[in-house]
Formats: structure tokens, C-alpha cells, sequence
């Protein structure tokens, strides 16, 4: 371990510090009670506190870094609850914001890991669809860095959200509306409910809008864009005894976009008689399925804080292409089918160990069911890819998977003295799908509080990421030979775990009782690189490995609270890197894998600088304003090698505005008023070039936003 670069690697460790502070800390920081004898004199809502304790106490964060956002935090966002989830954690440093609204944190791909509650919620198949809603959050922290051994097999940042619950005994809800520009429509209801030993938290809502995904083109309008979304969550406990509850989980969302078209384009090959075929007016589709339960028995026995849960998620993907028009364009047309079904088990336990010592544990397991089916039309065509007949013809491509996931950790937190806390532990990850592959993941992080106002971190993680499962797709190359979708090379179509080791250093500082600074640095040597990229019309998504990689990069944080006035900036460089593609060469122009072979490039996803602020000022009880913003420095794009160049920087400012009116026939209404991209500011994400990179996709242009809603 090279101690003098770690020194370099400083985490914004914006430790237990909200993005955006608000008046009260958030239910995580409830102390549990110091008595737990005392506990059959609690109250309803003390007893609730103290589980709510318990189950906070399972997951450690020594050593890494966190951001914090409270729901009082998302509703100061210009789209309010409305804002969809990667919006939200876009407002976190080191975020940086993709087509079909990916998120890249401190330079990987994707790799996010999404926990509600304390539990694991496996990943969905998915180019651009949101399965999770803003509106259930009563708390969010990203986490990221070198996580302690509890946290693994995603591991690029952990979105850990805590839902919205109801603390005294009664039904509380809110009804509302957002609506506005591209023919936007969003009702949404929520409902909570605490009756006894019950309670439940229950919300839903509908989108409809003719921008579902990124325009290709620059226009204001994109062609063929239209959407229309529903999601729903639930959660309902019911509290055994004063030490134990039991609760169900579940989500549903259904979500179905047409794929938008790219008016102009000339046509490649001829099908039948025809010659010709406006672009503009193509027909593919795409829908997305996504259904998840999870039953949880949480608690306390003696001083043994435990949740044990059993889950099961099924993710559908099916695209539908224009059969005609998609053969003469690109010279196939592929009715794409993915689904994958996983059932997992997990359990956590955290037992304290004298005065100083907190030892956790714990297993997770899955079995997933993935599978895929091609159903192509394509022409013949020679050696040379030049078409050779006008008929098309069809081939199936189809794979079924089936990948086990077993997992286990112990680690300890120990306190020495009152400045320092060292967290230690190992990991243990096995992953099973064409052939066992393993990693055992020493951890270690440390906090040091070196002064009332100024805190340190450390840590060291070794780390193991299997493939994405519902990402893997074994295409039989022999089938295309001969066709006008004949793969360009050959290669390992089987994905490999990637082996990484992960250094951070972090300091934050309070600066008076309004200002808190972060500064981070990190560094990321990896063996099998995991990366992803867009494949054919599909926006589907495949994994594929390079022999090596390294990510590095710098965090710089700002948060300023002071009486109506919030205010957080936040400012990243990155820079990562890969080397020698070894999986899914099939995929890539030989010319690109013969120099990828041999030099480092950036990643597609790669960007220099992000940077992300916004400001809050309540006027006052009723009336609020606000702004944020965001920049990048632009993602690659081809030049004289791949990913040789970086597309333009952007920046996008959203304003806001809202009010609470008082009716005496209606009570309250709390509206508000946003104006997005307010500059009208045209910028491009991706112009269609660069490893794995599939179609040209813009930014939002100015859009004008209402939401009114109503409490009850």
C-alpha cells in the first residue's frame, strides 16, 4: 500500500452532515433508549424510536464517505417530491449524470447498490425506467468510498433510504398534481396510517409525458418520445412486542416509453421493393416491469439488535422493434425479451462487546433466474457486410442463466478513547454462474475527531463485483455469420467479477455553527474492470470486462445553513481508466481492440469536472425560493482514438418557487412553480461515438412545471 498517494486520496466525508441541514437531525440519529429493561414502560411511539435504533445500529459507516439528504431537502428541489430518484442523487458529489438517466459515481458504471430500510433490493433490467419514487423518502444517504465489510457486490456508492413513517396513532396523506411543459401530467396520492400495533405507509403515483427519454436531436420537441409510467410502495408493520416487529415491503412499477426518433437519416439497406423510409416516423417501443416484496423480522433479543428478510424481485424488459424500418437502417430488426427473477435472503446482527466494541455480522444469499431471447429478421449478406438479398430472414438467439450469490461479514467497531473509532473487518463473496468465482475482501476505516470541529477518515476495502446478472447475454456469434448483423470480431461473451482495491482519506470541517467543508481524494486500482454499453436499437444494457483499470479523482464540498437560508456546492474531478478489453469482444471493430490492447483510455462514462450547488431562502413561513444547478465537463466521445475526445460542457439551471395558500373551503394547498433548464441552454450528453455508446442524446430544453397539492 503506497501511503504517500493514499495521503492524496481525501474523501468529502461529510460525516453525519446533511446536504441541505435541517431544523431537526433525521429519525437515524434517534438515540436508543440506554435501559432496554425499561422498555414495557415505553409508549407506542418510544417503542417504535427504539426499534427504529436497533435497526439503525445494524449499518456502520465508519471510514466511508456519506451524504445526507432528508425529505425536507428534496422537497427544496425545484421538481419538489416530484423529482425523480436519479435527480435526487445527482445533488451528491461525485455524481455524474448519463443518457436514459444513468448515474455514474466517482468514475464507474452504474454499480449501485439500493437498500430501503436496512435491505438489500436487487437490481432491476432497465436502460431508462425509474423504479423507485422520491415522495417514500424521509431520509437518503449516499454512501461511497471504502465501505465497511457489511456492504458488498455493488459497490460503487450504496443508496441507502430510509422510508416515511407515521409517529402517532391516526391516518395522515397528501394528494397532489404536478403538470407542465411536453404534455407532462403526474398525479400522485400518499397515505400513512398507525393504528395500535399497525401502521402503514402506502403511496402511488402516475406519469405521463412526451419526453420519456433524451431527445437525439436538439429540437425542443423530440419526435416519438411519449411515456406513461405508474409506480407504487408500500410498507406495513406490525410490532409483535416491544422488541420485535414484523413488516411487508413491496413495489410495482410499469413503465412504457417509445424509443425517439432522429428525423433526416438515409437508409442503409433496401427491404423487398422498398427503397426509402422516413426516420421520423419509426415505431420502436420499449416497456419495463419491475415487482418486488420483501417480509422482514426486525428487532431486539437481550442486547442483540438483528433483521432477517426474505425478498423476491421480477424485472421484465421487452423491446419491439419497427420491423421494417429498423431492417433498413441498421440491417436488423431485434424483438428483444429479458427478464430475471431473484429471491434472496438476508440477515444482519450487531452485538455490542463491553463498552467500546460493536461487533456485526451477517449472510445474504440470491438465486436469480435470467433470461434472454433475440428474435431477429436480418438479410444475408457476404464477407464484406454488403447486403446480398433484399429478403430478410429470421434467427433466434435465446440463453437462460441461472447465478447464486452467497454472502457473509464480521466486522468490529471499536472505540478508543473518545476521539478515535477504528471499524475492521472481512468479507467473504461467492458468485456462481458459468463458474464459481470468490474473493475473500479484508476492510478497514477509521474516524478520528481530531478537534470539536474538525473530523477525519481512512479506509482501505478490497472489493468484488459479479456481473450484473439481468446484464449478461450469451449471443451465439455463429448464428449472425453471413447477415447483415454478423458481429464484427469474436471473443469471451461471458462476463468476469471484477477485483478492485479502494484507498480513501477524507476531512470535513466545521467553520462557525453555519458552515461545514469537505474535501476528498480517492483511488481505485482494479483487475477485470467491469463497463457496460448499449449493444444494437435495444436500449438494453450488456457487461463486458477490460484486464485493467484505475479511477482517481477529488472532491471539494460546501454546506451552509443559517436561519432561511440553506445552501450546498459541490465540485469533483475523476479520471478513469481501462485497459485491454478480455469479455464481449464481439462487440467492438477490431481496429478498437487492437489499440485498447495495448494503450489505457478513458472510459466512456469518464468526466473530468462535476459540479452541483443550490440555494434555499424561506421568505417566509409560506413562501420559499430556490435554484440549483449543475455542470459537467462533458463525457467522452471518439477522436483519433476511442473515447479519445470529451463532448462539450454543459450547465443547467432550475429555478423554483413555492407558496402555501389558505382557503377556508379547501385548508392548506402548497404549490409549486418550476422552471427547468432555465437558460434554454442546449447541451449534448452523447453524440452517438465512444466504446459501447449508442445513439446521440441531449439535455432538457426549458420546461415550465406547476405542482399543487393538498394535505389531509
Amino acid at each position: 500500500m503506497n501511503f504517500s498517494r493514499l495521503a492524496l486520496c481525501i474523501a468529502a466525508a461529510i460525516c453525519a452532515a446533511p446536504v441541505f441541514a435541517s431544523d431537526a437531525p433525521p429519525a437515524a440519529t434517534t438515540p436508543a433508549p440506554e435501559d432496554p429493561q425499561h422498555a414495557v414502560n415505553l409508549g407506542g411511539v418510544d417503542v417504535d424510536a427504539k426499534l427504529d435504533a436497533a435497526r439503525n445500529s445494524l449499518s456502520p459507516d465508519t471510514g466511508s464517505s456519506q451524504y445526507v439528504l432528508d425529505s425536507k431537502a428534496i422537497a427544496a428541489l425545484p421538481l419538489g417530491q416530484s423529482t425523480p430518484l436519479n435527480q435526487v442523487v445527482l445533488q451528491a458529489p461525485g455524481v455524474v449524470q448519463d443518457s436514459f438517466g444513468q448515474l455514474h459515481v466517482r468514475g464507474d458504471h452504474a454499480n449501485l447498490q439500493y437498500r430501503i430500510d436496512g435491505v438489500v433490493i436487487p437490481e432491476s433490467i432497465g436502460g431508462f425506467g425509474q423504479a423507485l419514487d422520491a415522495r417514500m423518502i424521509d431520509n437518503l444517504k449516499l454512501l461511497d468510498g471504502a465501505l465497511p465489510a457489511q456492504y458488498g457486490l455493488r459497490t460503487a456508492a450504496v443508496v441507502d433510504i430510509s422510508t416515511k413513517k407515521l409517529k402517532n396513532d391516526g391516518n395522515e396523506g397528501v394528494v397532489g398534481i404536478t403538470g407542465g411543459s411536453n404534455g407532462t401530467l403526474n398525479p400522485y396520492a400518499s397515505l400513512f396510517g398507525k393504528s395500535g400495533e399497525w401502521s402503514y405507509y402506502l403511496t402511488a403515483n402516475y406519469l405521463e409525458s412526451d419526453i420519456g427519454i433524451e431527445n437525439p436531436t436538439s429540437s425542443k420537441k423530440p419526435v416519438h418520445d411519449h411515456t406513461n409510467q405508474v409506480k407504487a410502495f408500500g410498507d406495513i408493520s406490525y410490532r409483535i412486542n416491544d422488541d420485535a416487529r414484523l413488516s411487508f415491503m413491496f413495489g410495482v412499477a410499469n413503465n412504457r416509453f417509445q424509443i425517439p426518433n432522429n428525423p433526416g437519416q438515409t437508409p442503409t439497406f433496401g427491404y423487398l421493393d422498398v427503397t426509402n423510409f422516413d426516420s421520423s416516423k419509426l415505431n420502436e417501443q420499449q416497456q419495463e416491469r419491475t415487482r418486488f416484496g420483501v417480509l422482514s423480522l426486525q428487532g431486539k433479543m437481550g442486547g442483540t439488535a438483528y433483521q432477517v428478510s426474505l425478498g423476491q424481485r421480477y424485472s421484465g424488459l421487452d423491446f419491439t422493434p419497427d420491423a421494417i424500418g429498423d431492417l433498413m437502417f441498421d440491417g436488423v430488426a431485434s424483438d428483444v425479451r429479458r427478464s430475471n427473477r431473484a429471491s434472496t435472503v438476508q440477515a444482519d446482527f450487531s452485538t455490542p462487546v463491553g463498552d467500546n466494541n460493536t461487533v456485526r455480522y451477517g449472510v445474504y444469499s440470491s438465486f436469480e433466474k435470467a433470461g434472454s431471447t433475440n428474435n431477429a429478421m436480418v438479410f444475408p449478406a457476404d464477407g464484406d457486410g454488403n447486403q446480398t438479398s433484399t429478403t430478410p430472414i429470421n434467427i433466434v438467439d435465446q440463453s437462460r442463466l441461472i447465478a447464486r450469490t452467497y454472502s457473509a461479514y464480521l466486522q468490529d467497531e471499536w472505540s478508543i478513547g473518545s476521539a478515535w473509532t477504528v471499524n475492521y473487518g472481512v468479507r467473504y463473496d461467492k458468485y456462481n454462474a458459468f463458474k464459481p468465482e470468490s474473493q475473500l475482501s479484508p476492510r478497514i476505516g477509521a474516524v478520528w475527531q481530531a478537534t470539536d470541529s474538525t473530523t477525519v477518515h481512512a479506509g482501505y476495502s478490497r472489493y468484488f463485483t459479479p456481473p450484473a446478472t439481468e446484464a449478461i447475454t450469451t449471443t451465439s456469434i455463429e448464428k449472425f455469420a453471413g447477415t447483415t448483423n454478423a458481429l464484427p470480431s469474436d471473443g469471451n461473451n461471458t462476463p468476469k467479477s471484477e477485483r478492485s482495491s479502494y484507498y480513501d482519506l477524507g476531512i470535513s470541517q466545521q467553520v462557525g455553527s453555519d458552515l461545514t467543508l469537505g474535501l476528498d481524494l480517492y483511488d481505485r486500482r482494479a483487475s477485470r474492470l467491469q463497463d457496460e454499453g448499449q449493444f444494437g436499437a435495444a436500449v438494453v444494457y450488456s457487461t463486458f470486462n477490460y484486464q485493467f483499470g484505475r479511477v482517481r479523482g477529488a472532491e471539494f464540498s460546501a454546506n451552509w445553513n443559517h436561519g432561511p437560508v440553506t445552501a450546498y456546492f459541490n465540485l469533483a474531478y475523476s479520471r478513469a481508466m481501462g485497459k485491454r478489453i478480455i469479455t464481449g469482444q464481439y462487440n467492438f471493430d477490431p481496429d478498437e481492440l487492437a489499440y485498447i490492447y495495448d494503450n489505457y483510455i478513458h472510459l466512456d462514462h469518464d468526466q473530468k469536472l462535476t459540479s452541483s450547488g443550490g440555494i434555499s431562502w424561506a421568505i417566509t413561513g409560506d413562501t420559499q425560493v430556490g435554484a440549483n444547478y449543475l455542470f459537467g465537463s462533458g463525457l467522452r466521445k471518439d477522436g483519433d482514438v476511442p473515447n479519445g475526445l470529451s463532448m462539450p460542457y454543459y450547465f443547467q439551471l432550475n429555478l423554483n418557487v413555492s407558496h402555501d395558500f389558505s382557503f377556508e373551503s379547501t385548508g392548506k394547498l402548497h404549490t409549486q412553480l418550476a422552471l427547468i433548464n432555465a437558460l434554454d441552454r442546449t447541451y449534448e450528453l452523447r453524440d452517438g461515438s465512444g466504446v459501447g455508446v449508442g445513439a446521440p442524446q441531449f439535455g432538457p430544453r426549458r420546461g415550465l412545471f406547476l405542482s399543487v397539492e393538498k394535505n389531509f
